[in-house]
């Protein structure tokens, strides 16, 4: 037997001026919102990490789980392996990481966090988890872990059906072709 789901609460009157009905139940607008307030916060947090939000996602991942392969380590997080390169350079030379020789295959590198990429990683993180509390202050706690987990269930998913290998082709991607073909057109006078 399946669980309800959860119950969702009212909003705050704290929480804002609600968005015009025809927006506010557009998922598109509503993620877009969402998605450029925490872009915003974590410009502001990364604006000196090498690499920005992508040098901060190397370096957790080099933080917080066994050293992994650069190569393999590019293709989890979507990012080119030529890119990879520059970013993991410009974290190493910052002293953020290392990378060492794979002993299973002394052609691989693997990329590993050093004591201050660490402590660099712990302080951001901190600073990440009050901006990520801002932006989801509308909800009560419980409302925020349900929707941490639905997201977290929505990009499983998405990225099962149509994995993200390289994120700076998401960009050409959905770039128009013609850019005509997305202009409003004006009225004549």
């Amino acid at each position: 037997m399946q669980e309800p789901p959860p119950a969702v609460h009212a909003p705050t009157p704290a929480s804002g001026p609600e968005p015009p009905d025809a927006l506010g139940a557009d998922l598109g607008w509503t993620l877009g919102v969402v998605f450029r307030a925490y872009v915003r916060s974590a410009d502001v947090l990364f604006h000196d990490l090498p690499g920005g939000p992508r040098g901060y996602q190397v370096l957790a991942a080099a933080t917080q789980q066994p050293p992994g392969a650069q190569g393999a380590l590019a293709q989890r997080l979507g990012i080119d392996k030529a890119v990879m390169t520059y970013l993991v350079d410009d974290l190493e030379n910052a002293g953020l990481v290392q990378r060492r020789p794979d002993p299973a295959d002394r052609r691989n590198k693997r990329i590993v966090a050093t004591e201050r990429g660490r402590t660099t990683w712990q302080a951001t993180q901190v600073r990440l988890d009050h901006a990520e509390e801002h932006i989801l202050a509308a909800l009560d706690p419980a409302d925020r872990a349900v929707f941490r987990e639905l997201l977290r269930r929505l990009a499983a998913r998405a990225q099962s059906l149509d994995p993200v290998t390289d994120t700076c082709q998401i960009v050409t991607d959905i770039a128009p072709q013609d850019p005509s073909a997305h202009t409003a057109t004006r009225p004549r006078d």
